[in-house]
């Protein structure tokens, strides 16, 4: 082994050995840097055209476009969890006072359905009125209070949501500012082809926009129009399950359809016939056109995955990333695909005998 094959090696283990402690030095902070370097490749376009406008004075321009993001994507995130929490925490109370009378709605469900399904339920155990009172009081109890403890945890947590918050805004101004040099520096590291790489540079920014900016308008749209009906047919917590309609609209083909569907079921088997068939109406012709419109044109158009893929790679995300999978899992998904494709295309062909 030559000096100049030596060295080649050591400096590569050091580069892996510096690399690994950065990341994990990191970690306790990865979602504020995930999200300033996601926010930074959203509001790229913003910043550029400010920058035409406003000539090469970066950290002007960067400044400008820092604030619009406060405005636009940050603030409304902090109020709507400020005030799902305190909605949250009022359903609690109201469960636990018995303003909210669970096991009315669970006797008056069970009574209202077919002698064929009252005796299904006896099959598996469910039959017992009181004792499938007291599992869905529970539930609804424990649910309760962990929306409620969430106000206690927000307060005790103030401190490290601060620091994040500023580390993310710090970082999101540089990123701004100094982003396009970053970039080309990440790809002059990577060992491929200059074509290959703003391949999957390219990918990467398409996906990033499709999912942070198709997901939000689907998640808007859909919570807003589920909250609105609710409100109509004047079912309690409206904002509750907007919320909750909202953040299930992440997932293709199923949705906001588990909270509006067991809700009109509910409405039509308890005797409020005309809500249930209004809700079941709405959400069939409405939000769920609003599902199989927008989102084939704002996510799987720049994507270009199919839903199902899109389905397992968000619920894997979730799963593993929490809330910020809804990113990271298509992300890594199309990544995934287009790394297979760009080997598949370099690999040279194998002659079968």
């Amino acid at each position: 082994m030559n000096e100049e094959t030596l060295q080649d090696k050591s400096l590569m283990v050091l580069l892996g050995v510096v690399s690994i402690a950065f990341v994990w030095i990191l970690l306790p902070f990865y979602g504020a840097v995930f999200w300033a370097v996601i926010l930074g490749i959203l509001f790229a376009p913003m910043q550029r055209r400010l920058q035409l406008k406003f000539g090469r004075q970066r950290n002007l321009t960067s400044l400008l476009t820092l604030g619009i993001c406060l405005v636009i994507a940050i603030l409304p995130v902090i109020i709507l969890s400020i005030l799902l929490v305190q909605e949250g925490a009022a359903v609690y109370q109201r469960i636990e006072s018995g303003e909210l009378d669970i096991a009315g709605y669970v006797a008056q469900f069970k009574h209202s359905l077919p002698p064929y399904f009252q005796h299904l339920l006896d099959r598996f155990g469910l039959g017992g009125l009181d004792g499938m009172r007291e599992k869905i009081i529970k539930s609804a109890v424990a649910g309760g209070q962990v929306l409620a403890t969430q106000a206690f945890s927000l307060g005790q947590g103030t401190f490290d949501f601060i620091v994040s918050f500023f580390i993310m805004l710090y970082l999101l101004f540089f990123f701004l500012r100094d982003g396009a040099d970053l970039a080309r520096k990440v790809r002059a590291a990577i060992p491929l082809e200059e074509q290959q790489k703003r391949r999957l540079q390219l990918k990467f920014n398409r996906v990033v926009r499709a999912t942070v900016k198709g997901n939000l308008v689907m998640a808007i749209t859909q919570g807003v129009l589920g909250g609105l009906i609710f409100w109509f047919l004047d079912i309690p917590s409206a904002l509750l399950w907007a919320v909750l309609m909202a953040f299930l609209s992440l997932l293709p083909a199923v949705g906001a359809g588990i909270v509006w569907g067991p809700v009109a079921a509910f409405l039509l088997f308890t005797g409020a016939i005309w809500q249930g068939v209004v809700l079941g109406l709405f959400g069939v012709f409405v939000i769920g056109l609003v599902d199989n419109v927008l989102r084939p044109t704002l996510v799987g158009k720049d994507t270009k995955m199919p839903d199902y893929l899109i389905l397992i790679s968000t619920l894997g995300g979730l799963a593993v990333f929490g809330i910020n999978g809804f990113v990271i899992g298509p992300l890594i998904a199309a990544l995934f695909m287009s790394s297979w494709d760009i080997f598949l295309e370099t690999k040279p062909r194998v002659q079968l005998p």
